[in-house]
């Protein structure tokens, strides 16, 4: 754990105390704050955050906190990479103002209990998958808003299901909260950027390509074929790819993740989870 400490004009910090201590005369001026939630091994994606949030505030946060409650597989947890040198000078240079790391034992200082109603959508796709993830996401989000009553809280388009199950939340809670999703940051070929890139072999690399692939194809042809069609090629591209199994693949309304039907529905988003050699990759795109 870093000390709190001044980096070129970035405060570290460590414990809830000091940051309300520290947040108390930017609220007193009535100075907008925004959040960028995220758990390190931070990338070029996670600074686009950073860029966005400084159009929306006049103070930038960062939290950087592998929660543990939100992963379902504790090997998961124990390889999750912490370049916390990295993350640190990264947000230095996007002239992020303030980052926030504390530990597990200052976010849960006793055991607690968390259950609260995301909604049918918490139960698709990535719930299927990851029976619990939700419920741990929005915990330790809840936990981030109360002790930093953001004004606007950032969040990557990457992970949509992420960002519907939050909107629940704050809507559950009746937070006043802006929350924003912001655009995927892909790699020059395609492959959406994410902190598990780098798990992937060389050829693992090569063959995640085809996630990109399917929902480009999806987008390009969304008005020459039905639904059922498009489902059915898409799946086919990813299937005929070695080294990858697929675990979903959908067109589905932006606010239920309920499978479409009728493409003139809209709001509609493809999305796709599969896992690549050892590493499971998650991408989408949105249909209009």
């Amino acid at each position: 754990m870093l000390p709190e400490i001044l980096l070129a004009g970035l405060k570290v910090i460590n414990t809830i105390a000091a940051l309300k201590a520290l947040l108390s005369p930017i609220k007193l001026a009535q100075q907008k704050i925004a959040l960028v939630p995220t758990m390190g091994a931070l990338h070029k994606g996670h600074v686009s955050l950073i860029e966005i949030a400084k159009h929306h505030a006049e103070v930038i946060i960062c939290s950087i906190f592998v929660n543990p409650t939100q992963f379902t597989d504790p090997k998961d947890l124990e390889k999750y990479p912490r370049p916390l040198e990295h993350d640190i000078e990264m947000l230095r240079a996007a002239g992020c103002d303030f980052v926030f790391m504390p530990s597990v034992k200052e976010m849960y200082p006793l055991p607690e209990e968390w259950h609260i109603d995301l909604g049918p959508a918490e139960f698709l796709l990535e719930g299927e998958f990851r029976k619990g993830h939700y419920q741990g996401v929005t915990q330790i989000v809840k936990k981030f808003f109360d002790a930093i009553q953001p004004d606007a809280a950032m969040f990557g388009q990457k992970d949509f299901q992420q960002v519907l199950m939050i909107r629940n939340m704050v809507v559950q809670f009746n937070l006043d909260i802006e929350l924003i999703s912001c655009p995927i940051i892909r790699e020059e070929d395609g492959l959406a950027m994410s902190s598990r890139n780098i798990h992937l072999s060389e050829a693992d690399r090569a063959h995640s390509l085809v996630l990109s692939k399917a929902l480009n194809f999806v987008k390009e042809n969304f008005n020459s074929f039905p639904i059922d069609e498009l489902l059915d090629k898409a799946q086919a591209i990813i299937k005929e790819m070695e080294g990858v199994e697929l675990d979903y693949f959908t067109i589905a309304h932006q606010d239920t993740l309920l499978p479409a039907v009728d493409k003139n529905e809209g709001n509609l988003v493809a999305l796709v989870a599969a896992k690549v050699g050892q590493t499971r990759l998650i991408d989408n795109v949105l249909l209009f």
